[in-house]
C-alpha cells in the first residue's frame, strides 16, 4: 500500500508537469514527438496523430519530447527550435508553474476541509525574553522582521532557522472590544539544558533517539515514565524539569513496561539553545469564507515556495549536508511512515496528510526545476533568456553539449542521493 500510494502521487505530480509542457506547446503549434510518464522500457502506448503516448516501466518520471536538442529541416515551422524565443520560453516554463498550479488546488481542498494556522501566540513563557518584550498570550503576530505573515509555520520556519537573531514582532491584541496594534524586540538567549534523547506524550515514550542514553539504557517506545531518581512523576512536564534539575548527575529512570516495573540508569547529555519563551498555536483554524481560502491556498503555496528555497540557501552555506537530501527512496520511505502514522486516525486524516505532502513535493519540483542548472528547465531558460537579451541564439550544438553534461551530472547526484537513502533506512 505505502509503495502504491507513493507512484499515485509521484505519477499525479510528474503528469501535471509535462502536461504543463505539452498543452503550452500543442497551444503553440509545436510538435510533440512523445508524451510519456515513466522511464525505461515501454510497457504500453499508442500514437495519436504526430505525438506517442507511453507508459514506461519505472514510475518515476517522464517526458514531453519535442526535440530541443536536435537539428531539424528549418522549413519545418512546427519544430520546437523554430519558434520564437517567447515561444520556447513559455513551453520550458510551462511545466514547473503547472506545479504551482497543482499546488494551489490542494491546497484548496485541504484549506477548505482542514482550515489554515494563523501566527496566534499560544502561550508566553514567564520571565522570558517574550515576555520582556511585552508579548502576551493570544497576540497574532502580523509582521515578522518586517515582512508579513499569515501562517504560524512561517514563523516558526524563521526561528528554526535563525534561533539566535533578534525578532522584530507586529502584532494585534484584543482588548475588550479594542484591536490595538504594537511592536516588541524578543532577543533571544542561550540556555542550558539536559537531555537523554527521548520524545514523549504524556508520560509515554513516543520516540528514542539512536545512540542516545535513553537507547544505550534500553529504553522503548510505549514505556511508562513513573519516576526519575525516586521521584514520582505526577505531571508529565516535571519529566524534563527534573532531568534538566538534576543536571550532570546520573539519573534512574523508572519505567512501566507491559505491567512491568523496570529501573534503567543513564546519564545526561548537556546542550544549549537559544530561546525566546514563545510558543505559537500550531493548530487550524476552520475557514471563513470562499475569500478566506483562496488567499490562505495562495500563503500555503508561497510557503512552501520560500521553504524550499531557504532549505536550498541551508545546503549551500553548509548549514544542511548531502546527507540530509532525500530522493525517490527516501520520499517513498517518509509517505509510507506518514501513512502508517495516521491511518488509525481515519481516512480523512490519511487522505488531507497525503495531500499535504504532495503540495510539498509539486512546490518543491516546481522550484527545483527553476533552478539555472544544465538539463533542467531553468538551466534551458538561462539560455533562452540569455538568447532574448542578445538577440542571437546559442549554437543549439553546445547547448546540447552544456545540457548532456548537467544531465550525466544530475544522474550522478541521483545515485549518491539513492545510496544514502538505502543508508538511512536500512542502517
Amino acid at each position: 500500500m505505502n509503495i502504491l500510494i507513493a507512484i499515485l502521487i509521484f505519477s499525479a505530480i510528474i503528469i501535471i508537469h509535462e502536461l504543463g509542457h505539452f498543452l503550452v506547446a500543442k497551444w503553440n503549434h509545436v510538435r510533440v514527438y512523445e508524451f510519456s510518464l515513466g522511464l525505461g522500457p515501454k510497457l504500453v502506448g499508442f500514437k495519436r496523430g504526430e505525438t506517442e503516448y507511453s507508459l514506461n516501466l519505472l514510475p518515476f518520471g517522464g517526458a514531453c519530447v519535442m526535440g530541443e536538442d536536435d537539428q531539424f529541416d528549418q522549413k519545418d515551422e512546427k519544430l520546437f527550435n523554430n519558434k520564437s524565443v517567447w515561444v520556447r520560453m513559455a513551453v520550458v516554463f510551462a511545466g514547473p508553474f503547472f506545479n504551482f498550479i497543482l499546488a494551489f488546488v490542494l491546497a484548496l481542498i485541504v484549506i477548505g476541509v482542514a482550515g489554515y494556522d494563523l501566527p496566534t501566540i499560544r502561550q508566553v513563557q514567564e520571565g522570558s525574553p517574550a515576555a520582556e518584550a511585552g508579548l502576551k498570550d493570544g497576540d497574532l503576530i502580523k509582521r515578522l522582521n518586517g515582512r508579513k505573515v499569515a501562517l504560524s509555520r512561517e514563523v516558526s520556519l524563521d526561528m528554526m532557522l535563525a534561533p539566535q537573531e533578534p525578532l522584530e514582532i507586529t502584532y494585534e491584541r484584543q482588548e475588550g472590544k479594542e484591536t490595538v496594534t504594537g511592536t516588541a524586540v524578543v532577543t533571544p538567549e542561550l540556555i542550558k539544558r539536559y537531555r537523554i534523547g527521548i520524545t514523549y506524550t504524556q508520560q509515554e515514550i513516543t520516540e528514542v533517539e539512536k545512540d542516545s542514553p535513553a537507547d544505550g539504557a534500553g529504553l522503548l517506545p510505549g514505556d511508562q515514565i513513573m519516576a526519575i531518581n525516586g521521584k514520582t512523576i505526577e505531571d508529565p512536564n516535571e519529566i524534563s524539569e527534573i532531568i534538566n534539575s538534576e543536571g550532570d548527575k546520573p539519573l534512574t529512570i523508572t519505567l512501566e513496561r507491559k505491567g512491568e516495573r523496570l529501573e534503567r540508569n543513564m546519564n545526561t547529555i548537556k546542550t544549549s539553545s537559544y530561546e525566546n519563551g514563545l510558543y505559537l498555536d500550531s493548530s487550524y483554524r476552520t475557514r471563513e469564507s470562499v475569500f478566506s481560502v483562496v488567499k490562505y491556498s495562495l500563503y500555503e503555496v508561497k510557503y512552501w515556495i520560500v521553504t524550499t528555497f531557504k532549505s536550498l540557501g541551508m545546503l549551500f552555506s553548509g548549514n544542511v549536508s548531502l546527507n540530509d537530501l532525500s530522493g525517490p527512496v527516501g520520499i517513498v520511505d517518509t509517505i509510507g511512515n506518514t501513512y502508517e502514522q495516521t491511518r488509525e486516525a481515519g481516512w480523512l486524516s490519511v487522505v488531507l496528510t497525503m495531500l499535504n505532502l504532495s503540495i510539498l513535493l509539486t512546490a518543491n519540483l516546481g522550484v527545483m526545476n527553476l533552478l539555472p542548472i544544465p538539463a533542467l528547465d531553468g538551466g534551458r531558460l538561462l539560455f533562452l533568456v540569455i538568447e532574448a537579451i542578445r538577440g542571437k541564439r546559442i549554437s543549439p550544438q553546445k547547448e546540447g553539449l552544456v545540457h548532456m553534461i548537467g544531465y550525466v551530472l544530475l544522474l550522478g547526484l541521483m545515485v549518491v542521493v539513492m545510496v544514502n537513502d538505502v543508508r538511512k533506512i536500512f542502517f
